[in-house]
């Protein structure tokens, strides 16, 4: 018996040689992708449904099937707390089959999510939280990065305007991951660029009330204060400060992390003349408009940066399988890496090891009421800084990932 099986051993081995090795085969069970998200709180109106719609519109635009079988989608509302985040992951990981989550709405949550993300050794993509440290000291090898982050806003905004001669700062900050990294990522540009950080008070998630926060940053004589915030709490804290005259008493506010969905909710009259950076803008060239009109067809309004990066990151994740020929996890994510991002998102992306992916940023101004042509008409455009401008540089990072 012995002896047969060594024959056998010996003879696989030969074939295998001969033949080297054997294809990656499409899985029995269908394709299934899950987008975790806010649906009801501060983050829903730059993510949530509109990040949903992006999601099924990058699956129609793949075809809506791979390997044979059906696309298939799952969704949950994370309620922005990262044990139900992390609850909701295991289950569809471990469970349901779900190859790959998208979306994320908070640092706190993506980070959890990572967690599992590398214990089930599945792909994630982040298009909503803004940490830069998901692809620092944090990153993980399942791990996709894809819309903007703390570093390259701080690093676009903040240094625009210090150059302008904002260069003392007080920050209003969220107190969680997310809003610490701005703060963070934002006063390291300022004081590189010469300014001063004159202080900062921390806000709960979700606030209703600025009011004592407000009155802190006012009797700092900041020249700037800064929005270490995002969403709902961005745009409250610009409707209080106008409440309190801080603009027309001769601070100036810095959006750090702004949507153009928060323009739409403050309306032009208080958010003119806000100097702010996204990823992406629906009148920018002839995709970003194409793209913007099908999803205003949809859902009406125009997209955020965010759900247009969905839309892309999906698209890319799709593309990506069929060329690897498997929804295996590992074959995936290097046709991810080793395949250019030119779509209506951007036409410069590529993904780094350490999960971040390259695009230009753009700045822009806020218009007046008046220089606006209509619904949605609200920037304009005044710089596209390259992505390897924008981003931090790959050896900075500390990304364990990162060969010195």
């Amino acid at each position: 018996m012995i002896r047969t099986t060594k024959m056998i051993s010996v003879a696989t081995i030969l074939y295998a040689a001969l033949t080297g090795p054997t294809p990656a085969q499409p899985s029995a069970t269908p394709l299934k992708i899950g987008v975790l998200s806010d649906f009801s709180s501060v983050y829903s109106d730059i993510g949530g449904m509109g990040n949903v719609e992006a999601t099924k519109m990058a699956i129609e635009d793949f075809g809506g099937s791979i390997f044979g079988k059906p696309i298939e989608l799952v969704t949950a509302d994370v309620l922005n707390k990262a044990d139900v985040a992390a609850s909701i992951a295991r289950k569809w990981y471990g469970d349901e089959g779900v190859d790959m989550i998208i979306d994320l709405p908070t640092s706190a949550t993506a980070l959890a999510v990572m967690e599992l993300s590398k214990q089930y050794e599945k792909i994630m993509i982040v298009t909503d939280a803004a940490s830069s440290d998901i692809t620092g000291k944090s990153c993980s090898p399942y791990t996709a990065h894809w819309t903007y982050d703390t570093y390259a806003n701080a690093h676009t905004v903040g240094s625009a305007i210090v150059k302008n001669g904002g260069d003392s700062w007080f920050f209003i900050t969220a107190d969680y991951v997310f809003g610490h990294s701005i703060e963070r990522d934002t006063g390291d540009v300022v004081r590189a660029a010469g300014g001063k950080v004159l202080g900062s008070v921390k806000h709960p998630l979700n606030t209703a009330d600025f009011s004592s926060f407000l009155l802190q940053a006012q009797a700092s004589k900041a020249k700037i204060i800064g929005l270490a915030n995002g969403g709902g709490d961005t745009i409250n804290t610009i409707k209080q400060a106008g409440e309190f005259g801080i603009v027309a008493g001769g601070q100036n506010l810095a959006a750090i992390v702004m949507f153009i969905s928060d323009v739409n909710s403050l309306g032009l009259n208080l958010a003119q003349g806000l100097i702010i950076t996204e990823a992406y803008y629906w009148d920018l060239n002839d995709k970003t408009r194409a793209f913007g009109k099908r999803f205003f067809e949809r859902m009406k309004r125009m997209p955020t940066m965010n759900q247009a990066a969905t839309y892309s990151a999906t698209l890319h994740y799709l593309n990506a399988a069929k060329a690897a020929g498997t929804k295996d996890t590992r074959p995936v994510l290097a046709k991810m890496r080793e395949m250019p991002v030119h779509d209506a998102f951007t036409d410069n992306g590529v993904l780094r090891e350490d999960g971040r992916m390259v695009h230009s940023m753009f700045l822009f101004q806020v218009k007046k009421p008046e220089e606006s042509k209509g619904p949605w008409d609200y920037y304009k455009l005044l710089a596209e800084v390259p992505g390897e401008q924008a981003f931090r540089p790959l050896k900075d990072g500390g990304c364990p990932l990162v060969k010195p």
